[in-house]
């Protein structure tokens, strides 16, 4: 136990000194060369110290989690506690956003230069306009469009044009919409990381899904809607190769997620890294062949409707992706210097997971090695009940003290047993396969800066992790601390 606790201390302390260097290093070279075009290195954010009308909720909404959140994670029926999940996430992503007030916070979040909204006006012919789309991506052609409508495809800002043609048109309906939409999330990565890694972990990774740091710029930024659509792409695609269903509703979620993949490649290029995640799903899940085969056309002829559309409509993908190439480095991208934000981007996600999340990294790197030592002669996890679409594999609600209302690690199950190792091997895998994709957009060069929105749909999907903690209340505690610092402290951009 003790090096156990040893380790978290180790990757706390790397986190720590990682987000440190990132802020020292990033302001000593904005000061000496101006070249990262953000104030508060490595965060776009400005230095503003400030309270306002969310701040009560959210200090009510951190403190009730910590105190009754793992206990209540484990006790609740599981529909009862998705529904709980989304409540308090919306809870404490308003509240936070809240804080900056109302129009700051959110009705003028999506209104400013470079927003969606900006260019709602323009897509009065939809048809014509996506035909036209790629013409104005690249500075210097005529009428070219404000950064985030260029770096995305066009699904992202058609999305904002729809709320506006159902009468949910302004900043306010949309930044409502990313906050709704973007709660969505947690619900879904429980959902996956139920079906693929079983209720325990996802029931103790609950809370820290609910209140990550994330939340700050969830709310209400549109890459919070993107990563909820991505999420559920990953929980459709868990229930259809492992979720115990008919065939009716394996039939549905295997075209639903490739729906929803399709859509997720034309809300964001660099979210067709999302197939990474996918693969760790699909890995897990460990389909038969002959399902593998049969479920694979239909999930192929899901991922090919939106493409479709939009290539009917005259939309290009990969040309307009060729453009944003160029148009990102005609930018600040060109600027701003590769060999800072490589790492410093990890330091703004350190910022957004939390330190309980490196912590729970530092475990999940440690767990195969677990499985393997304990694996020889096991029965197959299944047989346990582990990681089914269904049973709460070794939840039981306990009474203990142990400082945390009786949640502790393995509480209720049989600790250190073959099914509880690969449980949690699988869930190392899954959290890994974000990681991997995160990296991947990390050496890419093309998500220099603003990476704690940019990543959030990877993001979601790091915070599991935290369910190999020992001592959630304590966790807890750590990342709502971190979130209300970081939310009273800095204006964030987004």
């Amino acid at each position: 136990m003790i090096r156990t606790l040893l380790r978290d201390l180790y990757a706390v302390v790397a986190a720590v000194l990682l987000v440190v260097a990132a802020v020292v290093v990033g302001r000593r070279i904005q000061s000496a060369h101006h070249t990262l075009f953000v104030h508060w290195p490595p965060l776009f954010a400005d230095w503003d110290p400030h309270v306002g009308p969310g701040t009560p909720a959210a200090v009510l909404v951190a403190a009730a989690v910590v105190a009754y959140g793992p206990a209540l994670a484990l006790r609740l029926p599981w529909r009862a506690l998705l529904a709980a999940a989304w409540g308090t996430a919306m809870a404490w992503t308003w509240s936070l956003a809240l804080v900056d007030g109302w129009h700051r916070g959110v009705a003028g979040r999506l209104t400013t230069a470079n927003e969606y909204l900006r260019v709602i006006g323009r897509f009065h012919d939809i048809p014509a306009t996506l035909r036209d789309f790629t013409h104005h991506i690249v500075a210097g052609s005529p009428a070219p469009w404000p950064a985030h409508v260029a770096g995305h495809p066009p699904a992202a800002t058609l999305t904002f044009v729809l709320l506006d043609r159902v009468g949910l048109g302004g900043g306010g309906w949309a930044g409502a919409w990313c906050i709704t939409v973007g709660t969505t999330a947690c619900v879904a990565v429980l959902v996956a990381v139920r079906v693929l890694a079983g209720e325990d972990l996802a029931r103790r990774a609950a809370p820290f899904l609910v209140a990550a740091p994330a939340a700050v710029w969830v709310g209400a930024s549109a890459d919070g809607y993107f990563a909820a659509v991505a999420a559920w792409f990953g929980a459709l695609l868990a229930l259809a190769v492992r979720g115990r269903t008919g065939a009716g509703r394996r039939v549905a979620t295997t075209v639903g997620s490739g729906l929803l993949f399709g859509l997720t490649c034309y809300l964001s290029y660099g979210l067709t890294l999302f197939a990474l995640i996918g693969a760790g799903v699909v890995l897990l899940g460990r389909p038969r062949p002959g399902d593998l085969l049969r479920g694979l056309p239909l999930f192929l002829a899901g991922v090919a409707v939106v493409p479709l559309l939009f290539t009917l409509a005259g939309f290009d993908w990969w040309e307009a992706y060729r453009l944003l190439v160029t148009r990102y480095y005609q930018g600040v991208g060109g600027t701003r210097p590769y060999g800072y934000w490589v790492w410093a981007n990890l330091a703004c996600t350190v910022l957004v997971t939390g330190l309980a999340t490196a912590a729970g990294l530092g475990r999940a790197a440690t767990t195969p090695a677990c499985l393997r030592a304990g694996a020889a002669g096991a029965a197959d996890a299944d047989a346990a009940g582990v990681a089914g679409d269904g049973g709460a594999a070794g939840v039981v609600g306990g009474s203990g003290d142990g400082g945390d209302g009786g949640i502790s690690h393995g509480a209720g199950s049989v600790t250190g047993s073959v099914a509880d190792s690969r449980a949690e091997a699988r869930l190392a895998v899954l959290v890994f396969c974000a990681l991997l994709a995160l990296v991947v957009a990390d050496v890419s060069g093309m998500s220099k800066a603003e990476t704690e929105r940019i990543w959030l749909p990877f993001a979601m999907w790091l915070l599991p992790a935290c369910a190999l903690l020992t001592r959630p209340r304590v966790w807890l505690a750590a990342q709502t601390a971190l979130a209300l610092l970081i939310n009273h402290l800095l204006l964030t951009g987004w």
